[in-house]
This record gives structure tokens, C-alpha cells and sequence, in this order.
């Protein structure tokens, strides 16, 4: 099973990011970034057990969700598997600017 929620401008995900997770992950991430009134926040993955490619394709629309509402999001604690599967397709420098 997986989750999504907000507190104090930072959004948790946790569970399996997978092709059956993922469309409603987005959908209330979307939520989450409309209500938040910050405009740099924190995404924490450290609760994240298990993704594939769609939960990287999750992490990049919640990227540009963000930026079409003029927010900023960092995101954190990305969990290695996630991290390995980044640098194979060459979206390391994207999800994680700073690493």
C-alpha cells in the first residue's frame, strides 16, 4: 500500500511506487501542492519500500506540478534502488540537483 501526505510544507510519500499506485499518488499530490501556501518544500521519499519507472515518472509530474504553480520542491531521502534507477536514465541532476 502506499501514501502521500503533507505537513508543515513537507510532502511524504511512502509504499510501493508502481504502475497501480501511481495515478492516485499524483492525483493528491496535486491537491497537496494547490493547498500548500509555501512555495519551497520538501519532498521525503524515506518511506518509499519499493518503485519502478512509474514512480520516477511520479516524482517528475509532481516536479512540474510544482513549477506550474510556481513552487519549488526539493526532494529528499531517496531511497537507492530509486537513486540507481535515476542515473541509468540520466535524471539523477534532475531529481536531485545537489547530490
Amino acid at each position: 500500500m502506499s501514501s502521500i501526505r503533507q505537513q508543515d510544507g513537507v510532502i511524504f510519500l511512502s509504499g510501493e511506487l508502481d504502475h497501480a499506485s501511481v495515478g492516485a499518488l499524483r492525483e493528491q499530490a496535486t491537491h497537496l501542492l494547490r493547498e500548500e501556501p509555501a512555495t519551497a518544500m520538501a519532498l521525503d521519499c524515506s518511506g518509499v519500500t519499493r518503485a519502478n519507472s512509474a514512480g520516477l515518472a511520479l516524482l517528475l509530474a509532481i516536479l512540474r506540478d510544482a513549477a506550474e504553480l510556481d513552487k519549488t520542491i526539493s526532494i529528499g531521502q531517496l531511497p537507492a534502488d530509486m537513486q540507481q534507477m535515476a542515473r541509468v536514465c540520466e535524471l539523477a541532476a534532475v531529481l536531485q540537483p545537489e547530490s
